[in-house]
């Protein structure tokens, strides 16, 4: 389904050990808006939803709605760390296009 690189597992663990909550996992959605037409959102959750599907990539578990979780398939989540600025980045093999900013798409 979602695939996580080893720079994004590793930014999500240094966030959820600053976190000042107990964290149950990192969750993914979509939505609509953004430039393209959806956008990700990305926030740490204290608790897991009774319909969540759950992902594990070693310490991080990662939390996806059922509406969110077909366009997210397939899609691999990076963490890019450059003298211009970091942030998670977004590659969706599902995206027709996508915006300039890489946070939304249309499908």
């Amino acid at each position: 389904m979602i695939n996580m690189t080893p720079n994004a597992i590793s930014a999500v663990e240094r966030f959820i050990k600053g976190a000042d909550a107990p964290v149950a996992g990192l969750r993914i959605a979509i939505s609509g808006g953004g430039c393209a037409g959806f956008q990700y959102g990305m926030s740490l959750e204290e608790a897991k939803n009774d319909d969540d599907l759950e992902l594990e990539f070693g310490s991080v578990k990662l939390l996806v709605d059922p509406l969110s979780a077909p366009l997210l398939e397939g899609v691999t989540v990076d963490f890019v760390d450059s003298l211009t600025g970091s942030g998670f980045k977004f590659e969706n093999p599902n995206a027709s296009s996508s915006c300039a900013c890489g946070s939304s798409f249309s499908a």
